[in-house]
């Protein structure tokens, strides 16, 4: 992916297989989340191709790619401050629900059962993760915490019953127990949804090594190290990637 002379991701390759988790590192400006917006269809690759269950989604629309079967949270909130969190999650679902503004004339029963489902489905979802985001379900979104804010963002992701979930940076704005029970909610999803996979970018480690299988670490937009948390934690480039050369010889 290219703006003007700058290569923002350069030559990043990697497959993922159902139910897996990949860890997406590297230091800030790395390209990490203009990966996840070349995968989502944000952005169209300049060169290259993305290919999701056995079809090629390169440069796809990214209402195409949602109905896909791919889900993504994002860096900074893009959740709807002024609606409730209820109405967040219920939004989420646009790409699975039937009716419509017409359906909501001239169907009217219809309309209402297919909305009373999506509440249902919403309630349970914020029922399902930590905190008490349901008994808060009625407030406005941009009156939650940060920590709850992330967490709506997930669920809101969900909603729309992913193949594949991508976080960017989930655990930001969290404290040690909120990123423990973030940590609880990935490993639960992925119990009750083994075909899940799931891709987050993180910079706290305690995250990327509790799923410590498939982690890679990008730097200047390349690929420069994959394997296991304990292969790619070790590796000189990645150390030097983040602490500089001096330090990483040291």
């Amino acid at each position: 992916m290219r703006f003007g002379g700058l290569v923002a991701v350069n030559n990043v390759g990697f497959s993922l297989a159902k139910g897996a988790v990949l860890s997406v590192i590297g230091p800030n400006g790395a390209g990490k989340s203009t990966l996840f917006n070349v995968i989502t269809g944000v952005y169209k690759p300049t060169a290259g191709t993305v290919t999701f269950a056995g079809a090629e989604i390169t440069g796809k629309p990214a209402y195409d790619v949602v109905e896909r079967g791919i889900a993504r949270t994002f860096q900074s909130s893009r959740l709807f401050g002024d609606l409730s969190v209820l109405d967040n999650v219920i939004i989420g679902m646009h790409t699975r629900t039937r009716t419509g503004v017409l359906d909501a004339l001239f169907r009217p029963a219809a309309s209402k059962r297919e909305m009373a489902a999506c509440v249902a489905k919403a309630e349970a979802l914020l029922k399902a993760g930590s905190g008490d985001l349901y008994d808060q379900r009625y407030r406005p979104a941009g009156a939650l915490a940060q920590a709850d804010r992330r967490r709506l963002e997930i669920a809101r992701a969900l909603a729309s019953e992913p193949k594949l979930l991508l976080l960017d940076e989930p655990s930001v704005g969290m404290d040690e127990t909120e990123t423990d029970a973030l940590v609880a909610d990935i490993r639960r999803l992925r119990v009750e949804n083994p075909e899940l996979a799931v891709i987050l970018i993180e910079h706290d480690m305690r995250v990327v090594e509790a799923f410590p299988d498939n982690v890679m670490c990008i730097d200047y937009g390349s690929k420069i190290a994959e394997g296991s948390f304990a292969t790619v934690r070790s590796d000189p480039r990645v150390q030097e990637a983040y602490l500089g050369k001096a330090a990483a010889d040291a």
